[in-house]
């Protein structure tokens, strides 16, 4: 008898440790499958303008303004046009690190400080790279935009930036 509910007491364990499997495997497709859906949704437009005000290049730009969006930025995206950017906002200028956890593209990292200059850029930073990728100098703000643009546009340190949003927020 005691053998018999020993059984029991295993075959039900086993089979509730089956549905907790089968209910993991279906929250990772789930979290895969919104990976695999995250697009681009334009909240304003970007300039960047060389030092007599001329403009260089134009950026749709979607922006990074709290902890969770700045933390993500464009993590698990699959792909991004070449007018498409996001804008990181910080609310103090500081030194940044920026990395490519689970960024599948190709990017340039342009740093930007308070006065809304280009002080450093990181160029053609390796998908999934986690190599710390520093501002060098003090920023606020971060735009990361495909890589190879940035030598495209001739973008380059002291080129001032300016932006509009076009979504409420």
């Amino acid at each position: 008898m005691k053998r018999l509910y020993f059984l029991l007491i295993l075959l039900i364990s086993l089979g509730i440790s089956l549905n907790a499997c089968k209910n993991t495997t279906k929250q990772n497709t789930s979290f895969r499958q919104k990976i695999e859906q995250i697009g681009f949704t334009k909240e304003g437009q970007l300039s960047i303008l060389d030092s007599l005000g001329k403009p260089k290049a134009q950026f749709d730009i979607e922006f990074a303004r709290d902890n969770y969006e700045r933390e993500t930025g464009l993590m698990y995206r699959k792909n991004m046009q070449d007018d498409q950017a996001m804008l990181f906002i910080f609310q103090d200028e500081q030194p940044r690190y920026f990395w490519m956890k689970n960024t599948y593209i190709p990017l340039d990292i342009i740093y930007i400080n308070a006065a809304k200059q280009i002080v450093s850029i990181a160029k053609d930073a390796k998908p999934t790279d986690e190599t710390s990728l520093p501002s060098h100098f003090p920023a606020q703000y971060v735009l990361e935009i495909k890589a190879g643009l940035s030598d495209d546009y001739g973008i380059k340190k002291g080129d001032k930036v300016s932006w509009k949003t076009t979504t409420p927020n």
